[in-house]
C-alpha cells in the first residue's frame, strides 16, 4: 500500500526516492487516470493539447493531429498491456475527435489543426497536411485497429497510407515530403528533416507489429534505406537533423545540430527492427548513435548530472544545454534496449537512472509535469503537453516488457 500513499504529488523541493518501480505504478494508477479526466474536453470532444505543470487545461489552445493521433497510439497501446476501461474510453474519444475534425474525407489525410470545437482556425498553416502528422495517424491507426479490429478502421488505415504514397513521398529519392503543398512543385523546401523519416519509420514497423502483414516490414525497409542514404553522417554514424533541398549538407547550426534525443530513438528503433526479423548488422549503426551520445551527450555534474542535453554540434561540442523531457525517455529506451541485448548491469542501472530523472525531475512535486529543464533544474517550459504521454508511456512499458521494473495491475 505504501505506492498507494504516494500517489498524491510532495512538496516541491523535497527529495522523492521512489524506484522506478513505484513510479511505473504510480504512471499507470494515479497519473493516467488523473490525465484523462483533467485534459478530456468534456464539451467539443478529444483532449486538450495542453495543461500547465498543476494541471490546468490550455482550453484557448487549437487541437492538433499531432497530440490526437499521439494520445490515441498512446491510450490504445497502454490498453493493450492493462485492459482498462478508462484507456478503452479515452481511445475511443481521440479517434473520434481525429476522425470527425482533422481527417478529409476525399483524400484521407488529416490537417495539422484545428479550434478546440473542431472548426477550422482559419490559419492556411493548420490545413496544411504533414508528413510527420501523418506518420502518428499510422502509428495511431494500426495499434486502435488492433484494439477494435473493424473493416472501417482497415480502411482508414489504408487510405492514410495512400495518401503517404502520393501526395508526401518524392517519387525521385522516396524521401518524405515536408507537407502537401509540396505535391507537384517539383522542389522541395529549404530544408529536409530527417524527423517526419524516422517517426514513419516507427509507424511502419508498428504497423507490421499490429498486422503481421509483411508489406509493412518492406515499406519500413524502404524507409530504411532513405534515411541512410541521406541522412546518416558517414563519419561518426550520427544522425543529421537537416539536409538542403538537394540533400547535399546544409549550412551552419543547421547542418551541424546533432538532437541527442534523436541518436537514442534511433538506437532504440534499430534494436526494434532487428528484434521484429531485420538485419542483425543494423546494430552497429545503433552502437555508434549511443557511443557519439555517451561521449557528448549527458550532463556530467550537478543536479542534472546523467541527463541528455537537447542539442551538441557534430564534433561533440554542447549546441544547447538545457534539457527537454522527452530526451532523457527516449535515452531510457535505448538502455532499455541494450539491457535487452546484452543482459548488463551496466545498462540496466542506466535505464533506472533515467526513470529517476524523468520522474523526479519533471513530475514529481507538479500535478502534471514541466517540459523544460536548464542545467540547474530550474523551470524554462511549465507546461504539460499531451503529446509527450507517448513518449513516457513508451519507456515505461519498454522497461516493464523486458523485466527491469515490475509490469503490475492498476487495479
Amino acid at each position: 500500500m505504501a505506492i498507494a500513499k504516494r500517489a498524491q504529488p510532495i512538496a516541491r523541493g523535497e527529495q522523492d526516492d521512489r524506484t522506478a518501480q513505484e513510479w511505473a505504478a504510480w504512471f499507470h494508477g494515479a497519473l493516467m487516470p488523473w490525465w484523462l479526466e483533467q485534459a478530456r474536453d468534456s464539451v467539443h470532444g478529444g483532449f486538450f493539447d495542453a495543461l500547465t505543470e498543476d494541471g490546468v487545461p490550455l482550453n484557448d489552445d487549437p487541437k492538433t493531429t499531432l497530440a490526437q493521433a499521439r494520445l490515441l497510439f498512446t491510450l490504445s497501446h497502454l490498453y493493450l498491456q492493462k485492459r482498462d476501461d478508462r484507456l478503452l474510453d479515452g481511445a475511443r474519444a481521440a479517434h473520434r475527435f481525429l476522425t470527425n475534425f482533422l481527417r478529409d474525407a476525399e483524400d484521407g489525410g488529416y490537417a495539422r489543426a484545428v479550434d478546440r470545437s473542431g472548426a477550422p482556425t482559419g490559419l492556411a498553416t493548420d490545413q496544411i497536411k504533414r508528413s510527420y502528422d501523418q506518420s502518428f495517424v499510422l502509428l495511431a491507426l494500426s495499434t486502435y485497429q488492433r484494439m477494435e479490429p473493424s473493416d472501417a478502421l482497415a480502411k482508414q488505415l489504408q487510405e492514410c497510407w495512400s495518401f503517404i504514397e502520393d501526395r508526401l513521398t518524392d517519387p525521385q529519392t522516396g524521401a518524405l515530403l515536408e507537407d502537401d503543398t509540396v505535391h507537384g512543385a517539383g522542389t522541395a523546401r529549404e530544408l529536409r528533416a530527417q524527423n517526419p523519416h524516422m517517426h514513419m519509420f516507427e509507424a511502419l514497423l508498428q504497423a507490421y507489429e499490429m498486422t503481421g502483414e509483411a508489406i509493412w516490414m518492406q515499406r519500413a525497409e524502404d524507409m530504411l534505406a532513405v534515411v541512410r542514404r541521406h541522412f546518416i553522417d558517414p563519419d561518426h554514424g550520427t544522425i543529421i537533423e537537416f539536409r538542403a533541398a538537394n540533400f547535399s549538407n546544409a549550412e551552419g547550426r543547421d547542418g551541424s545540430l546533432r538532437e541527442i534525443g534523436h541518436q537514442c530513438e534511433w538506437a532504440w528503433l534499430l534494436h526494434r527492427y532487428v528484434r521484429l526479423g531485420g538485419r542483425a548488422e543494423m546494430l552497429a549503426l545503433a552502437d555508434r548513435m549511443m557511443g557519439f551520445a555517451e561521449r557528448f551527450g549527458f550532463q556530467g555534474e550537478g543536479l542534472m548530472k546523467g541527463a541528455a542535453f537537447d542539442a551538441v554540434h557534430a564534433d561533440g561540442r554542447v549546441m544547447t544545454d538545457t534539457m527537454l523531457l522527452w530526451p532523457q525517455t527516449e535515452a531510457g529506451k535505448a538502455y532499455v534496449a541494450q539491457f535487452e541485448r546484452s543482459g548488463r548491469t551496466a545498462d540496466a542501472v542506466r535505464a533506472h537512472d533515467f526513470m529517476r530523472v524523468v520522474f523526479q525531475h519533471y513530475f514529481a512535486g507538479r500535478r502534471a509535469w514541466r517540459n523544460r529543464v536548464d542545467a540547474q533544474g530550474q523551470t524554462l517550459q511549465p507546461y504539460a503537453l499531451s503529446r509527450l504521454l507517448y513518449h513516457v508511456a513508451m519507456f515505461v512499458t519498454e522497461g516493464e516488457r523486458v523485466g527491469l521494473w515490475a509490469d503490475q495491475p492498476t487495479g
